[in-house]
């Protein structure tokens, strides 16, 4: 089997999904384990967080779906690329992702290409982590097909709580049809104790679905912004900041549970 699989996806944008997906991906490297950071967002803000700037990248995520089966394996050796930041492994984002709904239109089993070309690689990691688009479409589809778990940063403010139900609505169709039905968990996130609105939001999600959502809050911290404008993650800012902190108690509570 493998590396364990965490799509991070919310179809609201400015959630933190991207700093979910770079801080959860140095934290559990952090943690030993062996991890791959991969950018399904044609907005490519995780490469260029990484300064992997696309127009700079002969080969990126795009060229894996485009490529036939047997390019796979010299294509998986060309397109991961170790981060300096982070301490993991990572494969850039493409504009050009955004062409894939009309690029693979007629082709046959089209939701499920990701999740075979991830086989090739699962077994050199413990866990791969994918920031996903923020719209549905045959991208994120593919994403959630190919995870074992699917995280939804949600932001804990009241309209955050649409992007929450879209998500879910999303990964509800897929069921339908899926061998086995999508697990997922929600994450708070740009939580502010200090706010009556953010508490309320926390609390009301806590009601509504309970054990879907992780026990770990993700404060806020001008860290992570700190962090951005220098290309590093908020471990090589501050590792003992809250926003770092708060982030390896997440990847610790994914590792246990499924350990447990």
């Amino acid at each position: 089997m493998g590396a364990k699989v965490l799509a991070v996806a919310n179809q609201k944008g400015g959630v933190g999904k991207t700093t979910t997906s770079l801080s959860l991906g140095a934290a559990l490297a952090r943690m030993g384990k062996k991890t791959l950071v991969m950018d399904l967002d044609p907005h490519a803000c995780a490469s260029i967080h990484l300064a992997f700037y696309p127009e700079d990248m002969k080969v990126t995520a795009y060229d894996i779906f485009q490529a036939e089966r047997t390019d796979w394996p010299g294509l998986w050796k060309e397109v991961v690329k170790p981060s300096e930041a982070g301490g993991f492994d990572f494969v850039a984002s493409s504009i050009r992702l955004s062409e894939l709904e009309m690029d693979l239109k007629s082709r046959p089993g089209r939701g499920q290409i990701f999740h075979d070309a991830l086989i090739l690689v699962r077994e050199n990691y413990d866990y791969i982590v994918v920031d996903c688009p923020p719209h549905v479409g045959v991208l994120l589809v593919n994403a959630l097909v190919a995870a074992d778990l699917v995280i939804i940063p949600i932001q804990t403010d009241f309209l955050a709580l649409h992007g929450l139900r879209l998500i879910c609505d999303t990964i509800r169709t897929l069921n339908r049809i899926l061998p086995q039905p999508i697990q997922f968990r929600a994450l708070p996130t740009m939580f502010d104790r200090r706010a009556g609105a953010c508490r309320r939001v926390l609390n009301l999600l806590r009601k509504k679905i309970g054990d879907k959502m992780f026990e770990t809050v993700i404060n806020l911290d001008t860290n992570f912004r700190e962090a951005s404008a220098k290309g590093k993650v908020i471990y090589e800012i501050d590792p003992n900041s809250r926003g770092a902190v708060e982030y390896s108690l997440l990847a610790k509570e994914i590792v246990h549970n499924e350990n447990a």
